[in-house]
């Protein structure tokens, strides 16, 4: 497996006490970064600190990106510890319900687009700022095949991830004079807590359309995501890395 070279730099994981999120979390604390993990389960995020440890590169925070006041009180937090912000993880969303659109609860929709889409923005907003100031920055956004093709009966799920995709290739046009680098991701299914809660068809219907025929596995995505962010990632912006074992057709 290779190291990255994340020496001296600062990371913030959203999400990062399970899934996608805490398989990064692993891979950048091997490759020399310090990392504050944000999570709104208190419960999980405990459960994360006591396996990772390192208690002097690791720092816990519970927030809730949905809420931007939680969301600027955590990269305070972060500042305070750290004196930098170097790269930014927007990994944390819910999934919802699998249900038709027509049948689809209003306030699973508006609950979903609030974590997954206004969270992400919201982390954006905040944390931009500071990575200007010190002229470097690399950020990351979580988005998913459905972002790109719809997934049927997820629809909330799959006009998020779309929002993301969007939300990147803007972000990334605005800061595309400045050494800060803003791509995203669109992973496949992998085991995760989320993805496994979903019903079991919906599960044998997104796994069916992967011609490599099996999930994702999370350290697959580690070793993308770390790379994106190290300084090596130096022209590439606004663009979307495809993670769906051959499924996407753009």
């Amino acid at each position: 497996m290779n190291r990255y070279d994340l020496e001296g730099r600062t990371a913030i994981v959203t999400g990062g006490a399970q899934g996608i999120g805490l398989a990064v979390v692993e891979r950048m604390l091997e490759s020399g970064a310090s990392v504050s993990i944000w999570d709104r389960d208190k419960t999980v995020l405990n459960a994360c600190a006591d396996k990772i440890g390192q208690p002097d590169r690791v720092q816990c925070l519970t927030a809730d990106i949905g809420v931007l006041a939680s969301v600027e009180a955590a990269a305070k937090a972060t500042l305070d510890r750290y004196s930098r912000i170097d790269i930014l993880i927007n990994n944390a969303a819910l999934v919802g319900p699998n249900m038709p659109t027509w049948e689809y609860p209003p306030e699973a929709f508006a609950e979903v687009v609030q974590v997954g889409l206004n969270g992400t923005f919201h982390c954006c907003r905040t944390i931009v700022p500071h990575m200007m100031e010190k002229a470097y920055g690399r950020i990351v956004n979580l988005s998913s095949i459905a972002g790109k093709e719809g997934n049927p009966n997820a629809v909330a799920y799959s006009s998020m991830k779309a929002g993301v995709i969007a939300l990147t290739k803007s972000l990334g046009k605005e800061l595309a004079g400045r050494d800060i680098a803003v791509n995203c991701v669109t992973p496949a299914v992998a085991r995760t807590s989320g993805a496994m809660a979903q019903a079991p068809e919906h599960i044998a219907y997104i796994l069916g359309k992967i011609p490599r025929g099996r999930m994702l596995e999370l350290e697959e995505a580690a070793s993308m995501i770390c790379w994106l962010v190290t300084q090596e990632n130096s022209f590439t912006t606004g663009a979307v890395f495809d993670l769906s074992g051959g499924r996407a057709t753009y």
